[in-house]
């Protein structure tokens, strides 16, 4: 079950922005990170049954990592072993952030090599990814293998956790303006810090915020983090429909301002 909560001193806080918001389901979350991320930490079973953790890239074929491996390598001879296996898939860390407030997500399955068209799915797939790989994807002791999705734990920081449903996770698709996320986030705290104020004290019911900044834009809505006079707190809105880009984003964030801007009586250019 998906767990979404804020909290402070171990007390839950009042949402000031509507509970039922569209939001990307966590399925959408974890679909999106392994799309962006191009590799993670295969963990296989040794024969005295120790976790044994690799660095190791992958592509996703499907709902289903798979890697392009060496006979040689530690991770093959214990999958040879025992298929079990699990990757650990983490958003990348920047700067002093808190890198637990970053999104990570757990794959468990069984781990096995390719075939005949399952194998040249994979390839292409993984090529695609990692064309670099190209050069030694023909020596005879590398092989393709893939993880065949039971289980997915999706972590998206502080409060955002949920084993994954395996209906939602083959269904999911990444979300289509994540590679134009962070110009987005960037360009509004960096030149338009006043509209995010005016969301806030609009559209939420933050009505002292005195000042914003937005820390996450989706599909479906963007995210803030608004200063008010009991501190920092959370807020999310919604676009009026989907979007599919940036484009698509900045339409919706002008219309909202203008909105704002009416409310209060201002211009509404």
């Amino acid at each position: 079950m998906a767990q979404d909560f804020h909290a402070t001193g171990g007390r839950s806080q009042e949402l000031l922005y509507d509970e039922d918001v569209a939001t990307p389901t966590h399925a959408e979350y974890a679909r999106t990170l392994v799309e962006r991320v191009r590799v993670g930490t295969l963990c296989t079973l040794r024969g005295g049954g120790h976790p044994y953790g690799s660095f190791c890239t992958f592509a996703m074929d499907g709902p289903d990592p798979v890697f392009l491996i060496s006979e040689l390598a530690e991770h093959t001879q214990n999958l040879r072993g025992d298929p079990r296996a699990s990757l650990l898939v983490a958003q990348a860390h920047e700067g002093d952030a808190d890198p637990l407030a970053n999104a990570r997500l757990t794959l468990v399955g069984e781990c096995r090599p390719q075939s005949g068209e399952a194998s040249a799915r994979a390839r292409a797939a993984f090529l695609a990814r990692h064309p670099g790989a190209a050069y030694y994807a023909d020596f005879k002791d590398f092989h393709f293998w893939r993880l065949a999705v039971s289980e997915l734990r999706y972590i998206g920081g502080y409060g955002r956790m949920s084993w994954v449903e395996l209906e939602g996770w083959r269904a999911a698709e990444p979300d289509p303006i994540a590679g134009a996320a962070a110009g987005i986030i960037r360009h509004m705290n960096e030149d338009h810090a006043d509209a995010m104020v005016l969301y806030c004290r609009h559209f939420s019911r933050a009505t002292d915020t005195s000042a914003a900044t937005m820390t996450g834009v989706d599909r479906y809505g963007f995210e803030m983090s608004a200063v008010t006079g009991a501190g920092p707190r959370p807020i999310r809105l919604a676009f009026s429909q989907p979007v599919t880009s940036s484009a698509d984003v900045r339409r919706e964030l002008v219309e909202l301002v203008k909105r704002a801007r009416a409310l209060t009586g201002g211009a509404s250019s």
